[in-house]
């Protein structure tokens, strides 16, 4: 099960996350218990490879949204970082932003096992 503590070592932000869920430490838990599971980190992925920009930035753009009221940072700058990129209409290289989301989710998840 996943903790407070546990969240704050990763580098979430968790005061402003419980903040943002009415000072409900239990809700927040409840939420971010579910980024383990969310498809949007692959499909985002999936997205950019395949040079669709105008769905990967709806991807990305719901991923923002949802790790920044989860304050969930280590994966909320390279997402952050891909909406911008992807809203100005850059045609770009994301792999090194891929790759950091990628590895700051694996880091995430572990925290479940």
């Amino acid at each position: 099960m996943i903790t407070i503590d546990a969240l704050r070592a990763y580098g979430a932000n968790v005061d402003e996350g419980i903040a943002r869920c009415a000072g409900k430490e239990e809700l927040y838990l409840k939420l971010v218990g579910r980024i383990p599971d969310d498809k949007g980190f692959g499909a985002l992925r999936d997205a950019v490879e395949s040079g669709n920009l105008d769905a990967a930035f709806e991807y990305a753009h719901g991923l923002k949204g949802v790790l920044a009221n989860l304050s969930l940072t280590p994966m909320l700058e390279p997402v952050s970082r891909i909406t911008e990129s992807l809203r100005a209409k850059e045609d770009r290289d994301y792999s090194a932003d891929l790759n950091e989301m990628a590895e700051a989710k694996v880091k995430f998840d572990e925290l479940f096992t």
